[in-house]
């Protein structure tokens, strides 16, 4: 485990511009998918130990969609891009243009529908961290997860050896009326926050 020291303002003002520019990115590719224009906030980012990230995205119970990638090359960890299950079913009725509420289970095609914002997301936000550091960074093939909160992070933690300092980057998507909120989480192996720092001038 690594340490759960606070960080400079510096530091987190550095990774939320990663996130904005990750975010912008999956936007653009969102509103390929839906044919017109999508809004994207990062109303907060914050590094806080795995617990407290549980907690703040809904709890260890708390059913979650998305998906997992693993990072590897020159920075290695995990990336997940999760929306609780009613976050889960705005975004299908979105992407699928259905009235809000139409969606009250993952079937199939529902699946099929987060796991492929899902990859948009994940993919957006590695680009950006490449983009920014000149890291190359190799991702594996992204994995559709859906399971109680607790359990998707908990398994991704203990398969990545991963530091206990997470990056927790909250988004909302709007598309005209509707509002999806989603979260985007960062597991780094110890040292790797350091070296993301590190290429973007920041010293610990």
């Amino acid at each position: 485990m690594g340490s759960t020291k606070e960080l400079p303002p510096l530091c987190l003002d550095a990774l939320r511009e990663v996130g904005n520019i990750g975010i912008g990115n999956a936007a653009t590719a969102l509103a390929g998918l839906l044919g017109t224009r999508v809004s994207v906030t990062v109303p907060s980012a914050l590094f806080s130990p795995l617990e407290d990230v549980l907690a703040g995205v809904g709890g260890l119970e708390e059913p979650v969609a998305g998906v997992h990638l693993r990072i590897d090359g020159d920075i290695k960890g995990t990336v997940l891009y999760l929306f609780n299950r009613e976050s889960a079913f705005y975004l299908i009725d979105m992407l699928l243009g259905r009235p809000r509420g139409t969606t009250r289970e993952l079937d199939a095609l529902g699946r099929s529908v987060i796991a492929e914002a899902g990859n948009i997301l994940t993919g957006a936000f590695v680009s950006a961290i490449a983009g920014m550091t000149g890291f190359k960074i190799l991702p594996a093939v992204p994995m559709f997860a859906f399971d109680m909160l607790g359990a998707v992070i908990t398994a991704s933690f203990a398969a990545s050896g991963c530091d206990d300092l997470v990056l927790l980057i909250e988004t909302d998507f709007v598309q005209e009326a509707e509002r999806v909120k989603g979260h985007f989480i960062m597991l780094l192996q110890p040292g790797y926050l350091e070296t993301i720092l590190a290429a973007l001038g920041i010293a610990l």
